[in-house]
């Protein structure tokens, strides 16, 4: 079965705007705040930050796994003694460096990190324990066909296996009881609400309820049926409100699934809601559980033993997300202590051009739509500056200044975003963050473009894949930032590590074309 395509999201509810500093004048503008229930409010607030998360407990594990093999081996190199020449200390940090590397890629790749791998204590430790042994055994193996043995210490090899392998023993036994404790008190559970109110929402709420190994926290449901066709609740869990309500209210409470539970055989309502949802940073799954049509086993996931379609996934998660964060804390330290001569010098020339302070600050929309305020290089005149962007830089435009329009044009004026890096306001690498009146023709970008807000589920970023491909500058039309967001929501479902450094490498050549930008 074939949905339409998601992106092409309907658009919201649209009310003029009336609140002067909303939008530029005379623009209609979506209305983002839409009133949400008492119980929807409540709810929302008490479903605050986390810190411990499986993710994090997963990813702590990783790092955990890492370290330690990692620090065994180099322990165990330094105790030996007798390090002889260059040639033979690479030998030897050459595995030190890959098997950690190779053993968590591994056991990553099979499940080993998941959420029901952290909470049973013996399948955890077998499979680490036999993944160790495959990755060691490989290592073994590789050093004897290459006839590296004498290069090697044996009792350093041994000493490294048996420890390290004792090592992953201990970290999944205090993970596994950390995880069991956070679990009962219901850390670790994943926040969920449901779609629905029908019998396919009790049934699926029934199951979920039932099974001991369901990890999720149902917080109450959402659907559009009134009076007799919905009901106040479902199995005790309250209705918070309407579907387009879910949108709100998925930005303000900090929650992880959406469980559909609508029959798939109603597939334009299931298609429309999807189109609505498919914004919001969530993992979103259709119930299977009541539906007569059958696929095969691989199309179904599963929250214990209740099957499920996956049908969006929360991008950048888990590992990903604490790498991403590492790579950007690491790369953005390194730029701002390399280019901080650049930038003293842009200061001083700003400061000597015209009168006014030399950063200032903008109003933009950043994770999950929420907004941010970024730093930029002041390139206007003071007293004709437009934090609010409610007049688009044009060519000659009388506003920018003489410097301006050079660290404009080169980009210069965006480095002061390093700091919103290191703060985790944005990531080296992202979507571009608009400035929320940001319009073309008098119309805000999220109406020229359907499903607009989805851009916005990961960190907007300093530099990004529309920008290294020619998209940026002055958006005049209405294909410009139609481009700009096909470009971003390309690099959302294809974001890797290498596709980041790809386009920071290209970054510095395409900014200096100047195409566009005023």
């Amino acid at each position: 079965m074939a949905f339409a395509d998601f992106r092409q999201a309907p658009k919201q509810a649209i009310r003029p705007n009336s609140n002067a500093g909303n939008g530029p004048a005379g623009i209609d503008t979506i209305d983002n705040r839409a009133p949400l229930s008492i119980a929807a409010i409540n709810t929302a607030q008490a479903l605050g930050p986390r810190f411990v998360t499986a993710a994090r407990v997963a990813a702590f594990t990783r790092l955990a796994d890492f370290l330690a093999i990692a620090a065994i081996g180099f322990a165990g190199y330094l105790i030996k003694g007798d390090h002889g020449e260059p040639h033979t200390m690479l030998l030897y940090l050459t595995p030190i460096s890959l098997i950690p590397l190779l053993f968590v890629l591994v056991l990553g790749t099979c499940g080993g990190y998941d959420i029901y791998a952290l909470r049973k204590a013996l399948p955890r430790i077998s499979r680490a324990a036999a993944i160790w042994i495959a990755v060691f055994g490989s290592f073994a193996l590789t050093v004897f066909f290459l006839k590296l043995g004498s290069e090697y210490s044996r009792i350093w090899l041994a000493s490294w296996f048996v420890v390290g392998l004792t090592s992953l023993v201990l970290i999944r036994l205090a993970t596994g009881h950390l995880a069991g404790h956070w679990s009962r008190a219901g850390l670790m559970t994943r926040r969920a609400v449901i779609v629905g109110s029908g019998t396919e929402a009790a049934e699926l709420v029934a199951a979920l309820d039932a099974d001991d190994n369901a990890d999720i926290r149902i917080h109450g449901f959402f659907d559009d049926r009134t009076g007799d066709r919905s009901s106040p609740t479902i199995e005790g869990y309250p209705r918070l409100g309407t579907i387009e309500e879910l949108i709100p209210f998925g930005r303000n409470a900090d929650i992880d699934l959406v469980l559909v539970a609508l029959p798939l055989s109603a597939e334009n309502r299931l298609a429309a809601l999807l189109k609505k949802l498919w914004v919001l940073p969530v993992d979103i799954r259709i119930s299977a559980k009541s539906t007569p049509l059958r696929f095969r086993p691989r199309s179904y996931s599963h929250i214990g033993s209740v099957p499920f379609l996956d049908v969006f996934d929360r991008p950048i998660t888990g590992w990903d997300l604490v790498t991403k964060r590492l790579f950007d804390l690491v790369v953005a330290s390194l730029a701002i202590v390399a280019l901080s001569p650049l930038m003293l010098a842009a200061a001083i020339l700003i400061s000597l051009d015209s009168p006014g302070p030399v950063l200032f600050r903008q109003r933009r929309y950043g994770f999950n739509n929420n907004v941010i305020n970024v730093l930029k290089f002041r390139s206007m005149y003071h007293h004709m500056a437009d934090p609010a962007a409610k007049v688009v830089v044009t060519r000659s435009d009388p506003r920018v200044t003489r410097v301006g329009r050079f660290i404009r044009r080169t980009s210069i004026d965006e480095l002061p975003q390093l700091f919103n890096v290191m703060r985790g306001d944005l990531s080296l690498v992202g979507p571009r963050p608009h400035a929320v009146n940001a319009h073309t023709d008098n119309q805000l970008w999220e109406r020229v473009v359907d499903g607009y807000f989805a851009r916005h589920r990961v960190l907007p970023g300093v530099t990004g894949w529309a920008q290294v491909n020619g998209w940026r500058g002055e958006v005049d039309c209405e294909e410009k930032i139609r481009r700009r967001v096909d470009h971003d929501l390309d690099y959302i479902e294809n974001w890797s590590v290498l596709f980041d450094i790809y386009i920071l490498l290209l970054t510095p050549f395409r900014m200096m074309s100047g195409e566009d930008v005023y």
